[in-house]
Order: structure tokens, then sequence, then C-alpha cells
């Protein structure tokens, strides 16, 4: 729905409520008029209905509004004496509806001095419960909003079962485009597993002010923008969601607008020189450990047992054209060599892959073995008596699973070829070689028709060799290299995907995704920030500290007025 649109429809919403009402306003002492002027007739009512004139704006905000609604419904029934039970569910029901029964057809007089508090202990919680939720979801829509971190990509930075405050106010909120959905639930309605949200109407996208713009290196939450499943870890079908109703991911933002990058030998470089990182990140990579002898408890426990990432095999040179081999080095196949000699070629294995696994046991090398580390890591564990060597693995066969998944400009986890990412209004040359890379961009995020034919590109039934960007585009990565699926694979995300900026840790679960049984606090992350330089320090004592003394201060205050 663009601007257009929603303007068309909200006089249509005008048209519906002085049909309905007006009558009503009538009866209350105002003019038929008032209840025809959009604002106006809502401050107008607000004076019927003996609510204060700031009620006005919630009506306004979305979703917000979607629980003020049946809130006005059911006063404005009430400031004309149908009060009954039957009353309050004909008009929930009805959608509002019922309000015309009422103007048309029943004869009711206006309650100039209606009480607004509630007449029973049950009202008076409902009341209670009904506007603790418009804050909240306030409050979760347009300034914090509570994530925790699922998987392991920034692992040894923000850790899987680190709860986060994200903050929606640093970049300025994004408004809902989705304007009917539940309140506080992201894509789907809990217990009931089913979508929490209708596609359609959409607003169009708006940002509020904010007072950052994204900078790099930052950890940054946005919509995944290659989601295409109903519930996040819920593999199906592919499905079209909402922009805000994409999954939520969290990345470190390793490219900014109008910047060139590449990746060389895992490292992120901008415009040609190799960026650095915050002394916070501490990003992983494949290393390629050579020991002695097989691997051993000891040695497994010095490098980690989680940081296992996989083992070697070793092919002899003579039987690299035979079937079984060119099997396992298709282009699906996670390998990548690790070195070679006079007699084998030696491959990097991923113990996910089940087609390593079958190979033959006789042919797999046990004393190389691939493990997940940071740097300082390996530079510790190289003294071990049983390490022969630790050198970093970067994968370097070209893989069309990378961004853009295009045979010509395939590229792997650690080496890609410079790209320019897209800042508004920038124009660039457009050609069938950099096509691939920018096609999503041109169709789906900014709304375009695309066709080539050879070498000739059309957008919007124009042959042209140009293309200006209508939004900024960033490039996002995860710390832990390759346990990470990120802009690598999917490519930008455009500044409309943007969320917020995650703030706070305020708990951390250790095995969060293994049971509540095996639950174990860090309590040393409890109340951390997530940006900031040197350790992270926890600030729970103080919270603690904080919260006691406020219940001694409101003790004695009680008792001092008792």
């Amino acid at each position: 729905m663009n601007s257009t649109q929603w303007i068309i429809f909200i006089l249509i919403i005008q048209v519906i409520h002085f049909l309905g009402t007006w009558k009503l306003y009538v009866k209350a002492g105002r003019k038929s008029w008032e209840a025809a002027i959009p604002v106006y007739n809502a401050i107008v009512l607000m004076q019927i209905i003996r609510r204060p004139k700031w009620w006005v704006i919630l009506l306004f905000i979305p979703i917000i509004n979607l629980l003020m609604f049946p809130v006005i419904w059911v006063e404005t029934i009430r400031s004309f004496g149908k009060n009954k039970l039957v009353d309050t569910w004909l008009v929930l029901l009805t959608l509002g509806f019922y309000i015309y029964y009422v103007n048309y057809v029943l004869d009711v007089k206006y309650i100039e001095d209606r009480s607004i508090h509630p007449k029973t202990g049950l009202g008076e919680w409902v009341s209670s419960i009904v506007f603790a939720i418009v804050a909240a979801t306030l409050v979760h829509t347009y300034f914090i909003q509570p994530y925790v971190i699922p998987t392991s990509s920034l692992e040894k930075t923000l850790l899987v079962g680190d709860f986060l405050f994200v903050s929606k106010f640093h970049y300025g909120a994004r408004t809902p485009m989705t304007t009917i959905a539940a309140p506080m639930v992201h894509d789907t309605l809990p217990l009931l597993g089913i979508k929490s949200y209708l596609s359609k109407p959409q607003l169009p996208y708006f940002r509020l002010p904010g007072f950052q713009k994204v900078k790099r290196n930052e950890i940054v939450v946005f919509s995944w923008p290659a989601d295409t499943v109903r519930q996040f870890f819920v593999r199906e079908a592919g499905v079209k969601k909402p922009i805000d109703k994409k999954s939520n991911y969290v990345k470190r933002c390793v490219g900014l607008p109008g910047d060139t990058l590449s990746v060389v030998d895992g490292y992120v470089y901008i415009d040609g020189e190799r960026t650095i990182l915050p002394d916070r990140a501490k990003p992983m990579f494949y290393h390629a450990v050579t020991s002695k002898s097989p691997l051993d408890n000891a040695t497994i426990k010095l490098l980690g047992r989680n940081n296992f990432a996989g083992y070697s095999i070793r092919i002899p040179k003579e039987t690299l054209k035979k079937d079984k081999v060119d099997e396992l080095l298709d282009k699906g196949t996670n390998l990548d060599k690790i070195k070679e000699d006079s007699t084998y070629v030696y491959y990097a294995g991923s113990i996910q892959d089940n087609r390593i696994k079958s190979y033959l046991e006789a042919e797999e090398v046990k004393t190389i073995n691939l493990f997940n580390l940071t740097e300082e890591e390996a530079k510790i564990a190289e003294n071990s008596p049983n390490i022969v060597s630790i050198k970093k693995f970067s994968f370097s066969n070209p893989r069309t699973r990378i961004f853009p998944q295009n045979t010509n400009l395939a590229g792997t986890e650690d080496n890609i070829s410079p790209i320019y990412i897209p800042k508004a209004n920038s124009t660039i040359k457009l050609n069938a070689k950099n096509l691939p890379l920018y096609k999503k961009i041109i169709k789906e995020y900014e709304g375009n028709t695309l066709s080539q034919s050879g070498n000739q590109i059309s957008i919007n039934g124009k042959v042209t060799d140009t293309y200006t960007f209508k939004q900024d585009y960033y490039w996002m990565m995860g710390d832990n290299r390759h346990m990470s699926e990120d802009s690598r694979f999917w490519g930008f995300v455009p500044e409309n995907h943007i969320v917020g900026k995650p703030v706070l840790i305020w708990m951390s679960i250790d095995g969060i995704n293994d049971g509540l049984s095996n639950w174990k606090p860090r309590w040393n992350r409890f109340f951390t920030t997530v940006g900031g330089d040197g350790e992270p320090t926890s600030y729970f004592k103080y919270f603690l500290l904080l919260l006691v003394g406020y219940f001694v201060f409101d003790y004695f205050r009680k008792k001092k007025t008792s």
C-alpha cells in the first residue's frame, strides 16, 4: 500500500466513523459535522466519552491503535447507557459496528456525568491489564525490544542464551508496516504456532528520527532479507513475509553504504584497507591443527571440545580422477585443500558432510583436524607438547552458494572479490557481469521490473546501462566466520530492514536450547553493556543494590505516612 492508497484508506475509515456516530454526536450536544472532520472528530469524541485528549495520539500509532479501538468502542456505547455485558460483547464481536445499531435504531440518551471508574474489581483488573499492554506495546515497538541470541554467529562476543535489550531509538524507530498484528509478538502466536499478523493492508516504510547512524563494526539487529520461512528454525516451503515480520538477525555491520568491501583470507577490507575490529570483537576462524599423534582428551580439552569443526582426508594423487573422489570434490561438498605433497592432496572436510564420512576410513588423516578458534586461542595452544602446528584455514575453492550465487562471480566464505555497497542516490554502471550483484535490489527491494537480453539490460521497460539506488544498504557478518549465515551468502541488508542497536545484556543463560533443567546462569554477563571498550563489566550488583534501596525507602515512606 503506497501513500496515496493509505490516505484513501484513512478517508474510508473517517466516512465509516461519521455514518455510524453523527447522531450520537448530536445527542451529546455537538454538531453532526464534527463527526466528519479527521482528527478533530477524535478530539471531540474524547470529550464526549470523558477521556483525555492525548488518547487521540494513540489512535494514530500503528499497532497501538489496534488496542485502543476496542476501548473507544466500549467507552462510546457506555456513554449512552449501554453498560451490560452483552453490549460490550456485541460491540467487540462486530468490530465496532454495533455502534451503528445504537446510533440509528435505539433511542439512547447521553450520560453527561458518567463515572469512568470501573464499578467492580474485575473491571478494574481488566482496565489495568489493557493499559499495561498498551504501554508495553508502545515501549516494545518504538523504544526498547527484548531479544535472545539463538545461534553462535557472534560467539565469543555475544553468546547463545544472551538476553538483549535492543534500542529502537538510536537509529530511529521503524514504524510498523504491518498494520494488523498481535501486540508484542513477532511472526508467530505462542502456543498456537500460527501467523500473528495479516499481510494487508501495509503502511509505507517510515523511520522516526534517530540520534545516530549505523557505525562501522557495530552490532546491529535487522530483519533477515532472505527470510522465506514462516517460523524461525522451522524449515518449510518458502513464504513471502512483510519486511517487519521477517525473522530478526543480529550480526556485525562490517560494510557501510558507499564502501567497496572485499574479504581476503577471512579478513574484511574496506576500500583496500583491512578493517580494525573493536577490542571486544573476537573473530573465530577454522584452524588446521596438526598433532604429533591422534587427538587425545587432553589436546581436545585444551582446544575446546565445542570448537572441534571437522577433520582432514588425504587423497592419493593417482585417484583424483576416479568417480568416488569426483563426487567428494563436487561444488556442493564442503572440502578445501589444506596442503599437497608428492603423493597426497590433503583436504579439509566438515563433520556434517556424510559424503566425507563415507570415504574410505583408511584415507582419513587422524593427525590433522579443524578447530574453530580465535587467533589468540590458536597462539596459546601452539605451545602444547602434542601440537606440531596450528595454521589459520581459509576456504579457497569457489562456491556458487556464496553471494550472488553466480558461477562468474563465485567466491568463498573467506575470499570475496571487491563489491560496492550501494548508497542512496548513488549511480553505478550496469553491465551483464555486475548485474547479479544488484539484481535483487533492483527487483525486490526497490520494486522495479528488470529484464536482460544478452548484454542489454532493461529497467521498467527502458534500456539502460546505469542504475540509481533509492536507499542505503549494509553488509553484515558474524564474528564466528565459519559458523555464520550472513551477507556472504545472501547479500546486502536494505536500510528499511534495520531494526535497532543492542545496548544491554540483561540476562545470560548457558544451555538455553537444552531444556530448562540444563540452564545455568552466566552471572558475570548479567547487566553488561554490548558496546564499549575493554572487557564487559557486570552492573548486576549495582542493580540489586538500587532495588533493595528502593524497597527500604518505600517501606519507611509508608511507615511514616501510616
